[in-house]
């Protein structure tokens, strides 16, 4: 009997130990999930992509340009869509589940409804259409743009910094221009005006973020009666952004549908904000009623218009960044189909559609990192904060397009979340300073460090991988088209 117990309990062992294997296989295998969806996806472009393009006697460019273009579109979707939807899930206004759905239907519809028709395949002149004279050997210039921003951006999601995808495809042809032709194929002046904006789209968007939180903690925080405050102030908040995202739409990202001047695009914001305004009165004031005068309150009133600008955000992405994303792709179509390039040209549906499905791709299986980087790691945000950062976003771009600046979305974005943090901490620290002098009491340098509202590990991160980014692409491209060239040429 005891050696019939034994046997039970040896075999008891036994399988506890097959189970932890069984369990220890899943949680190793897990992180694979991801990548291979991703490569699964990529080759069903590549084949997809031999179909379509059949019947020509290079078909093979176009078959591996599609599949790194799929692999850039995932790439845009874990890093670049997070600035969107960051702040709005950090703020609570929205579960990760529900920012992934959201992001996914709204880049993918900009992408497809409001996408730009046409792309500069040199994106924006960079480079000289006359110092690529070969036409084989731009097609190869744009391979290797396209191979390294992919990686480039690859490689800041997996450290955690929200890089701009479009100053990684700048860098990109730049980088392979000067392999091919020399520093001479650079148009300097256009890298000087990029250059610039890596400092004006941060810095524009953390001023306009932080002005808009000062705005609400003086007319509405520290009012007497908040719920009277929100009543009057709240309505104006939701015009300016139905306005603001209105202007910015029909700059930026309805280009396909109808082509609009700065005046007249804000003629129509101005006309949005006003119907916004008066539709929002009236619910604001009847969502407000019964709330106790506290901030909690507030941040219910904030959060639906919120996740209203998140949306817009992704739209309004979707319609002006992917097409920047996929113009190297673009460019190859153009030049197999025709033997030639050209500064500009229209881009193939199915080509959007790799950038609007790869987009939603790389969102789902790789964006909740970036996500909750840019919501909840770099400062605190609460539905109010959040929305200034929304707000920022849009008016940073049509105040750049006002004065002709280049600016990166993913610059402001994230600069607005910077700006929100930095006031924070300022307005904290004055605060605290003023009570201390009416106590006679000086507040301690230990205890201001640690009352830092934004964490300096992720602020040096991100600087430093937004200041490398053009360069570092430019280096990997260059290396990528000198490879590919003692290969093909």
């Amino acid at each position: 009997m005891a050696d019939k117990n034994t046997e039970w309990t040896t075999l008891d062992k036994d399988l506890g130990r097959i189970s932890q294997l069984e369990y220890a296989s899943q949680y190793v295998s897990r992180p694979m999930v991801g990548p291979g969806i991703a490569l699964a996806f990529m080759v069903v472009v590549g084949l997809l992509a031999g179909l379509f393009w059949g019947g020509q006697p290079t078909s093979l460019i176009v078959v591996a340009a599609a599949i790194f273009g799929a692999y850039m579109a995932i790439n845009i979707g874990a890093n670049d869509v997070a600035n969107n939807m960051g702040p709005a899930v950090g703020a609570n206004a929205l579960t990760m589940g529900g920012a992934i759905v959201i992001a996914a239907l709204f880049e993918s519809a900009g992408a497809l409804l409001a996408g730009g028709d046409v792309v500069s395949t040199i994106s924006k002149g960079i480079i000289t259409p006359d110092s690529l004279a070969d036409s084989e050997v731009f097609i190869w210039a744009m391979m290797a743009a396209l191979i390294s921003s992919a990686l480039w951006v690859n490689l800041a999601t997996w450290v955690g910094a929200p890089v701009s995808t479009t100053h990684s495809v700048v860098g990109g042809v730049m980088g392979a221009g000067i392999a091919a032709a020399g520093l001479a194929a650079v148009n300097w002046p256009t890298m000087g005006a990029i250059a610039a904006s890596w400092v004006i789209s941060p810095m524009l968007g953390g001023a306009i973020a932080a002005a808009f939180l000062a705005f609400i903690k003086a007319r509405i925080i520290y009012q007497d009666d908040k719920i009277a405050a929100a009543r009057r102030w709240v309505p104006v908040l939701i015009a300016i952004m139905a306005g603001a995202f209105a202007a910015y739409l029909a700059v930026k990202g309805l280009k396909r549908i109808v082509t609009l001047d700065l005046g007249t695009a804000l003629l129509v914001g101005l006309a949005v904000g006003a119907v916004a305004y008066v539709v929002a009165a009236p619910l604001i004031r009847r969502q407000s009623e019964g709330m106790e005068n506290r901030n909690k309150s507030l941040k219910a009133l904030f959060a639906l218009p919120l996740v209203f600008s998140a949306a817009l955000l992704s739209f309004a992405h979707g319609a002006n960044d992917v097409a920047n994303a996929v113009g190297p792709l673009a460019a190859i179509v153009h030049a197999e189909q025709f033997g030639e390039f050209a500064g500009k040209v229209s881009i193939p549906t199915w080509v959007m559609v790799i950038g609007a499905f790869g987009i939603s791709f790389g969102l789902v299986l790789f964006g909740p990192k970036l996500i909750r980087m840019v919501g909840s790691q770099i400062t605190k945000l609460n539905p109010m904060r959040a929305y200034c950062v929304a707000l920022s976003a849009a008016i940073t771009v049509i105040v750049a397009s006002w004065l002709g600046l280049p600016v990166s979305s993913t610059h402001i974005a994230v600069g607005g979340v910077f700006g929100v943090g930095f006031y924070r901490e300022w307005h904290h620290e004055r605060r605290a300073r003023d009570r201390g002098a009416a106590r006679g009491v000086r507040l301690p340098v230990e205890e201001r460090r640690r009352r830092k509202l934004v964490r300096r590990s992720h602020f040096m991160t991100i600087v430093a991988a937004w200041v490398i980014t053009v360069p570092a692409a430019a280096v990997l491209s260059g290396l990528i088209f000198l490879g590919l060239s003692t290969v093909v040429f």
